[in-house]
């Protein structure tokens, strides 16, 4: 897909699918395990504004080496076949790995990169502007904007972001800023160019539709697909009535992922609330998934597990809050 046609794409509305990558007790890719997830995913949200996104911060890219990063990338493009644009995670600290890992995308079939900013070390505005167009100069399909302060502690603002959308293969921005008024900012400054999508999951969609998000990236679509796509078309089209019902729904799930984090706490992070201060989010979607018949696997170091003696009060929330049934 054309970098043009994916923007298009992503600026009527989507659900940005970020893949769990899946890891067996061995700490090893479950690949047949990626394989059957994704033809679930593509399968259950088929006529449906689906783009998939692995080897992104939900896949632990960055707990990966680089051979199997690539290997993933290409189980999820040749299992998808050209039936939902793939978007995959390239990003690094250093622009040099940055560039090779999405030529590497490109010449595999990827539609997109997804470049999360470059962690680390802090660039000046100038560096982080050469870091992104390194990168779209040296592919020639969609690059896709990850500005996420959370895992990088650098930020992209208006100003600046105003300069990268000029690049001509930026497809979209995947925002992940935690204040609202800087989001509408972006919207505001870019938002006619690009479209911005929100980052941060369902619950945010739901808080920022209304200022002019496109769609958003989510973890939950892939075991409640259904879910998800409703929540994108209630929003887009101003349904708020339909868009608190949705929420209220996953209302105990969301409960149950902090307590989780509460539980495995204290984090040790040092960035103040509201950023991301529990990453256990994962573990519970990866249990979740577990228990439907798809494969969630386990965690990777540094990230861990939920304790197995929280699995029962997990297993009635998936199957009697939420109301989902095993695939199989």
């Amino acid at each position: 897909m054309a970098p043009e046609k994916l923007r298009e794409f992503l600026m009527r509305g989507a659900v940005l699918c970020v893949q769990l990558t899946p890891f067996t007790k061995d700490d090893e890719v479950d690949i047949e395990g990626l394989r059957e997830n994704t033809r679930f995913l593509i399968e259950r949200s088929k006529g449906k504004p689906l783009v998939l996104i692995p080897t992104g911060s939900t896949g632990e890219h960055y707990a990966l080496t680089e051979e199997e990063r690539k290997k993933v990338i290409k189980t999820v493009i040749d299992e998808a076949n050209g039936k939902v644009p793939i978007i995959a995670g390239t990003g690094h600290s250093g622009t040099k790995v940055a560039v090779e890992l999405s030529k590497y995308a490109e010449d595999v079939g990827a539609d997109g990169v997804m470049i999360v900013l470059p962690y680390y070390h802090v660039p000046e505005e100038e560096g982080m502007y050469r870091h992104f167009k390194a990168i779209a100069d040296a592919v020639d399909i969609g690059l896709l904007i990850y500005n996420n302060p959370d895992v990088s502690k650098v930020y992209i603002f208006p100003e600046l972001m105003k300069r990268i959308v000029e690049l001509p293969n930026v497809v979209g921005i995947k925002e992940n800023t935690p204040y609202i008024p800087m989001l509408y900012k972006q919207i505001k400054a870019v938002g006619d160019k690009v479209p911005i999508l929100q980052g941060r999951g369902e619950w945010w969609f739901a808080a920022t539709a209304i200022l002019g998000v496109r769609g958003y990236i989510s973890g939950y679509v892939q075991f409640m697909p259904e879910f998800s796509f409703e929540l994108l078309e209630a929003g887009l089209k101003g349904d708020w009535n339909k868009v608190k019902e949705l929420m209220e729904k996953i209302r105990p799930y969301e409960e149950f992922i902090d307590k989780m984090s509460r539980k495995h706490g204290p984090s040790t992070t040092i960035l103040p609330h509201p950023y991301v201060s529990s990453y256990m989010i994962y573990s519970v979607m990866k249990k979740t998934m577990d228990m439907l018949g798809l494969h969630g696997g386990h965690m990777r170091l540094p990230l861990i597990d939920i304790d197995e003696e929280d699995e029962e009060e997990l297993r009635k929330i998936v199957f009697e809050e939420l109301g989902l049934r095993p695939i199989k």
